[in-house]
Order: C-alpha cells, then sequence, then structure tokens
C-alpha cells in the first residue's frame, strides 16, 4: 500500500488536465505521452501541472513501480481525481507510455549524474576501487570474445584467444597478435560473424577449445546462415599456429538456414556440475514466431554433451519435430550466458526497444518473446505489455529477475571468480552494446539486491569474463579495444 499511495500522489489530481480521452491508433508513445500526460507532467516528466510531482525521481526508478505506474494508468486513482484509461487506450499503449516514463527518467538521471568518473586514475565503487588498463588496442577488429588458454600441447600453445567477427581468431602472446591459421569459414553477416570462444573446463587435459560462430548454408551460400557451434584443437607450427582436429557441435538443419542478419546469439558455458555439457544461446534471427517453435532451433537455449550428443535428460527429446538440443525457449537474441558460483545458468538478452532481460535459465521453460516483452517497436510504436496473466499465460512464462529500461543492449555476461577482488566474488558483470557500460548485479534469492554501473562511455561491450590474474576483462568496440579492471596499485 506505501507504494499505491506514493503512486497516487505522483498521478494525483489528472482528471480533465493530462490525460485527455482521445483515439490513440496510431500514435507512438511519444505522441501519446504528448497529447495526454505532458500537459500536467511537464515533456519531460518533471510534473507541475494540476498539482503532480515529478516522475523524475531515484525511488520511482526502481522496477517494483513498472505494474503499479501501468495500472495507474490503466485503472485509474479514483481518490485522486484520476480516469482510467484502460477504457481508450489498449494494454500495449498504455505500457508504451511506461517505456517513455523510463526513457525520460534515465535521460534525466545520465545528465544529473553523469558517468562513473575516476579520482587520479581510481574508480570507486561500491564494494572495491579499481583502475583501468589497456590491454589491446591496435590490430582487433570487432573483437567478439577471450578465452585464455595454457598448458595443452607440445609445445603448448600459450596465451589469450579473440575472436574478431570479422573472421580471423587470434592469439594473443608475448604483447602480439597472431592469427590462428584453419579456423572454419564463418561469415561477416550483419550482427554475425565469429563470435564466441571458450575452452573445455578439462582443457589442460584434452585441449578442446569451442567456437561458435554465423555458418555459410552448407550448399548454397545465397540460401542464408545461421549459428553453428565447433570444437578443435591448436597445434603450434613453427612461428604459426592450426586449428585442427575440427568437429561440429551443432549445425542446424539445411533448411532452417535464414537469410536475414539478425540476432545469431551466442554465448557458450559448461555446466560446473557436469564438464561434459556445454549450454549455448541462438537469438530468433529476427522472426520472433519462430522462438516458439520448437522444430527451429532458434530463439532457445540448447544443451548438448561436449561432443555433440543429445543428453537424455533433455526436455524435448521425446517431442515429434523438436530440436532435441532445446533446453528454453522464447528468447530473442540471448548474448550474454554464464554460470555463477552456484551452479544457476544465467543469461542476458536484447527487448527490442527496452526491455533487455536478466534470465535465471530453467529446463523447459518459457521465457516469453514474442508473447510478452517489456519494450516497444524500434520506430516508438506500442508492441506488447510485460504481463503473462494479462494474455492468460500466468506461470506458464518464466520472467526476468531483471529487465533494462531503457536498455543496454545486453551483450556479454560474467561471473566473477578471482581474488583480486573478493567483495565481487560471485556477483554477475552485464555489458551494454547501446549503453556502452557494465552493470554489476548482485542477486540473492532470486531476487537483485544490488545493482550497479561500474563503467560507461569507453565503448561499445561485447563481452566481460574473469582472467587467471583475478582482473576483470571487457571487451569492447568503437574503439576496438580490450581493457581490464585491476585493483589500484599500493603507493
Amino acid at each position: 500500500m506505501k507504494h499505491v499511495s506514493r503512486l497516487s500522489m505522483v498521478f494525483g489530481g489528472l482528471l480533465g488536465v493530462a490525460w485527455v480521452a482521445a483515439s490513440a491508433s496510431g500514435q507512438g508513445a511519444a505522441q501519446l505521452w504528448a497529447n495526454n500526460c505532458a500537459s500536467c507532467h511537464a515533456a519531460d516528466g518533471r510534473g507541475g501541472g494540476a498539482g503532480t510531482r515529478s516522475l523524475l525521481t531515484q525511488e520511482l526508478m526502481d522496477q517494483k513501480y513498472d505494474r503499479l505506474f501501468f495500472d495507474a494508468i490503466k485503472k485509474g486513482v479514483p481518490d485522486m481525481g484520476m480516469a482510467a484509461f484502460g477504457e481508450t487506450l489498449k494494454d500495449e499503449q498504455i505500457w508504451s507510455l511506461v517505456v517513455h516514463i523510463r526513457e525520460l527518467q534515465a535521460k534525466d538521471l545520465r545528465r544529473k549524474a553523469g558517468s562513473p568518473k575516476a579520482t587520479a586514475g581510481v574508480y570507486r565503487s561500491q564494494h572495491h576501487e579499481f583502475t583501468i588498463e589497456t590491454v589491446i588496442d591496435k590490430g582487433l577488429r570487432t573483437p567478439w570474445c577471450i578465452a585464455f588458454v595454457s598448458g595443452y600441447g607440445t609445445p603448448p600453445v600459450e596465451g589469450m584467444l579473440i575472436t574478431n567477427r570479422t573472421g580471423p581468431v587470434s592469439l594473443w602472446r608475448n604483447g602480439a597478435l597472431v592469427d590462428i591459421q584453419g579456423i572454419p569459414d564463418s561469415v561477416d553477416n550483419g550482427q554475425g560473424g565469429m563470435m564466441d570462444v571458450t575452452t573445455h573446463p578439462k582443457y589442460a587435459e584434452n585441449g578442446w577449445v569451442y567456437l561458435a560462430f554465423a555458418a555459410p548454408h552448407p550448399t548454397e551460400r545465397r540460401r542464408g546462415t545461421m549459428t553453428k557451434v565447433v570444437r578443435g584443437r591448436l597445434k603450434a607450427e613453427g612461428g604459426t599456429v592450426r586449428w585442427v582436429d575440427s568437429q561440429t557441435i551443432f549445425d542446424a538443419k539445411p533448411e532452417h538456414y535464414l537469410a536475414t542478419g539478425l540476432h545469431f546469439g551466442v554465448k557458450l558455458a559448461f555446466d560446473p556440475k557436469d564438464p561434459s555439457i556445454v549450454f549455448f544461446g541462438i537469438g530468433e534471427r529476427g522472426r520472433m514466431e519462430m522462438a516458439q517453435d520448437l522444430t527451429r532451433p532458434n530463439g532457445k537455449i540448447h544443451r548438448v554433451h561436449d561432443d555433440g550428443r543429445i543428453p537424455a535428460d533433455n526436455p524435448f527429446v521425446n517431442t515429434d519435430g523438436a530440436y532435441p538440443s532445446i533446453w528454453s525457449y522464447g528468447h530473442r537474441n540471448p548474448q550474454g550466458l554464464v554460470f555463477d558460483l552456484e551452479g544457476n545458468l544465467w543469461d542476458t538478452e536484447h527487448g527490442p526497444r527496452g526491455g533487455d532481460e536478466l534470465n535465471l535459465i530453467r529446463k523447459g521453460r518459457d521465457y516469453g518473446w514474442p508473447t510478452v516483452s517489456f519494450g516497444i517497436n524500434y520506430n516508438d510504436a506500442p508492441f506488447r505489455q510485460p504481463w503473462p496473466d494479462a494474455v492468460g499465460k500466468s506461470g506458464a512464462i518464466e520472467m526476468p529477475v531483471y529487465r533494462w529500461l531503457p536498455s543496454i543492449g545486453a551483450c556479454g555476461l560474467g561471473c566473477y571468480d578471482g581474488t583480486a577482488f573478493p567483495a565481487w566474488r560471485g556477483d554477475l558483470f552485464a555489458g551494454g552494446l547501446s549503453g556502452n557500460n557494465v552493470d554489476r548485479l548482485r542477486v540473492k534469492n532470486g531476487t537483485l539486491v544490488e545493482r550497479e554501473e561500474i563503467i560507461h562511455g569507453m565503448g561499445r561491450v561485447r563481452d566481460v569474463r574473469t582472467g587467471p590474474d583475478g582482473a576483470l576483462y571487457v571487451t569492447l568496440n568503437d574503439p576496438d579495444r580490450l581493457i581490464r579492471l585491476v585493483p589500484p596499485k599500493a603507493k
């Protein structure tokens, strides 16, 4: 009731003033706001007309107010003279107004608070101080991801692997980049190309390196691309390094390759409780209806054995026509995937305009796209509303633990498991492309308890990983470089 009372005061005094009962068909969120809300709340949400209070407060930005904002608009606040606009606006239009409010709030917060700033080179976050070092700033070509290799082969290949979306996979060693020879063919197609890389948990014993990329159609390139997963080993040959022993771990059926350049995913994550199991996500490739279709691989999180075999306990192995590798479905574009230190699997994925998600991934569950969404269309038009109960799906859709409004372009998700920053151990670190940011997230018992932006404005964040040195490594685009967060040096 405390939250309801707070919103009653914020929305109070609106009857006949701020919310004009007019036809809203064809209107985008900004136009809906201008026509129905701005006369009382002001164009920027600062309030003032008819005694309305500002929407631009830190308190009201909390995601717990999403439904309360929505209900206040839809059902009205009779005690404060606010009419119920569910009679004149559709649910998706009402939700688009909530998204617009969130965008106004974020713009105001950035204007007031700015970005995290260093003092004498030192950044101060909630639990730790850190400095930022540049590791690589030349020779990268839209870098996507890194992985560290050590201890396998004769002689062993030592260093850091870096995928470049344009195709090469490079090895950083002794302060120089070396392109690995014999890497499988990928296609630099829109948002896809050579994307993720990771090593087997028993790499020192078996030497397996895993790659995920946009692969060309097996027989006709004009028929499009699809996310593919392979594994291979690295072999040192004089001054070169070659990819050998290549094996396909996952490939879609040829008829399911698509010509779009959108939403490939893809991140790989090994199960810490069973190192023979690997998970990976594939985006819905811009074909949102396919995210709900179990006969299609896109819009899904997949689970296979490390050699590509299908685990017998996957949820849809006995479903006619379904891809047996599917673990969960209803995903838009998962570009973050990681296990936490308790063995829980998390993903971050892109919403449309607004509504990027942090999800706890569970077996066989539907994550809602495109049935529900916290976002709106990129052209400002209303799209969906986010709650399953409003579409008769209560309990059938897994809701995100956190949603970003506005979007950050969620990409890259790491769990800090190093020792250099002990108070961060177990926290999730989520990158943002459009947000140019890294957020630290702490979840307890399925609830987000802490979120803070630790860096902003240094580039589009592709990936966040803990290094063997305990530093937090961040892969950036625009400009293409690799940085790391380290503890300040003792004076």
